[in-house]
This record gives structure tokens, C-alpha cells and sequence, in this order.
């Protein structure tokens, strides 16, 4: 019986495995205004950048 009992292991994971590539492989639903605004907003930050003559800070 004790052999038996490890064999749960490798069959929950199996089953959690199965579980997590049958939600990733879903298509989920998509906002595109959120998406869009996120864009906006990141090539907004991107486009400032380091303004000329001054050191930039690491």
C-alpha cells in the first residue's frame, strides 16, 4: 500500500499540470481600450527619456 501512496504524487501533478494548460490555452477575453491606453501611456513615458545635458541616474 505504501508504493501505492507514491503514486499520487506524480498523478497530482499530472492532473495540475493538465489543469493549467487547459486554462492557459483558453482564449481570454481582451479589453482594448485598456490595452491601448497602457500603450499610450508607456510610449508616453518612453518618448521623454533623459533631457539633453543632463546625467542620467543608475
Amino acid at each position: 500500500m505504501g508504493p501505492l501512496v507514491w503514486l499520487l504524487i506524480p498523478l497530482t501533478a499530472a492532473l495540475g499540470v493538465g489543469a493549467w494548460a487547459w486554462y492557459v490555452s483558453r482564449p481570454h477575453p481582451m479589453d482594448v481600450r485598456t490595452d491601448v491606453d497602457r500603450y499610450n501611456r508607456l510610449r508616453a513615458s518612453l518618448g521623454r527619456g533623459v533631457a539633453v545635458g543632463k546625467r542620467q541616474c543608475l
